[in-house]
């Protein structure tokens, strides 16, 4: 994603070229209430058969409940962003937890099957594991740490590190320029650690959650807001004040956060491949972060490739 280096939202548009922009003209004129080829999308997925849902306690429990109740966001466009006006989620990682309510479920409107939560970085474990949500699809990192606490399935799109500062900024070019420098990050999240290793000498100054630390690089109690270039994505196509600047300096992989200790990582890697295979994968990409960056889908993480997300079972045979 490093094409999106040193973008605003209005260079980003032109960068996109005529086809992608046109898209992205397309896919604003669709929040404004024509959804149809975002739902056309996510109501054509793949619907597991009854005795696959069957052999999964947790999965059996989402299809009683008739709904899939997952922890996520309601403010980024390009992943998973609420339009007040009608309550309709939309976004990359909505979809994806869309077509997973409905691949258990069944029917013909997968809008219908899915309730968000939001979470910020401190809470997501916790609701999975009080059981709040089944699932939590929120740019979720995997790491080691995390997975003792809980399971990802995936990964599932692979995103980075990168740097988000005011728009007349011309001293801060990317992570090399950030010695002494205030940084917001969020905390609890994978951004104070990378940062630590990156550019031990910034001065990370943490907040609650993605709008606060925004909020304090335009009001200038910061200088720099280091997070996972999919957020700086969103951020960037409804605020001119601010920019991304230099290339990613990590590579985050996002997994989707589930309870240990029960089948439902099996059961969405099994599903993850799925679409991965009959091209849902690819179209969900295609309806929302294609608009933005135009081109062909990226070819998706393999499943189990990086460290916390091996499979339960495997982990738990390694240490016995």
């Amino acid at each position: 994603m490093s094409v999106l280096t040193g973008l605003s939202r209005r260079t980003l548009l032109t960068a996109a070229g005529v086809a992608s922009l046109a898209a992205v003209l397309a896919a604003c004129a669709d929040s404004s209430g024509d959804d149809s080829d975002y739902d056309a999308v996510i109501n054509s997925g793949p619907v597991a058969a009854d005795d696959v849902v069957a052999a999964s306690t947790w999965a059996s429990a989402v299809k009683d409940a008739g709904v899939l109740k997952t922890g996520g966001t309601k403010t980024s466009e390009v992943f998973s962003l609420e339009d007040p006006a009608t309550g309709k989620i939309t976004g990359f990682d909505a979809a994806l937890a869309q077509v997973l309510a409905r691949y258990i479920i069944g029917g013909e409107d997968a809008r219908s099957l899915l309730e968000v939560t939001q979470v910020t970085s401190d809470t997501r474990e916790t609701m999975i594991e009080n059981g709040q949500v089944d699932a939590v699809f929120a740019t979720y990192t995997i790491t080691p740490e995390r997975a003792e606490k809980i399971s990802f399935a995936g990964p599932y799109y692979s995103s980075g590190q990168s740097v988000l500062v005011r728009a007349d900024d011309s001293e801060i070019n990317g992570v090399d320029d950030l010695a002494s420098v205030k940084v917001a990050v969020q905390s609890n999240s994978s951004s104070g650690p990378a940062l630590d290793e990156a550019a031990p000498d910034a001065e990370q100054v943490q907040f609650t959650d993605h709008a606060s630390c925004v909020a304090a690089l335009e009001a200038g109690q910061v200088d720099a807001y280091v997070v996972d270039q999919s957020l700086e994505l969103s951020e960037v196509q409804s605020n001119d004040a601010v920019k991304i600047v230099g290339d990613p300096f990590t590579e985050d992989p996002y997994g989707i956060g589930l309870p240990k200790d029960s089948d439902a990582q099996e059961f969405v890697n099994t599903f993850l491949q799925t679409i991965y295979d009959d091209g849902t994968w690819n179209a969900i990409w295609e309806a929302t972060i294609g608009t933005i960056i135009g081109g062909e889908a990226p070819e998706p993480p393999a499943i189990g490739s990086v460290p916390g997300s091996e499979t339960d079972a495997a982990t738990a045979a390694a240490t016995d």
